[in-house]
């Protein structure tokens, strides 16, 4: 799980493991695998990096495959 905010300042939790894209409109918007859609405070940039993180902290090994695609970011 990673802790994102809504636009109007409020925490909640995302599955990291069910993001399946992001964009920026310019607000960043976080779809799920669900079909869900969140807008989020956070950058692009940041949602990653609390994905790689996310992964780092359970030890997945293919994170690498799986977020560091994103060339944006570096």
């Amino acid at each position: 799980m990673i802790r994102v905010k809504r636009l109007n300042g409020k925490e909640y939790v995302l599955n990291a493991e069910l993001i399946e894209t992001m964009e920026a409109t310019p607000d960043t918007v976080i779809s799920l695998a669900s079909g869900k859609k969140y807008v989020v405070q956070e950058d692009i940039c940041e949602v990653v990096r609390r994905v790689k993180d996310y992964y780092r902290n359970i030890r997945c090994h293919s994170v690498d495959c799986r977020v560091d695609g994103y060339q944006a970011c570096t």
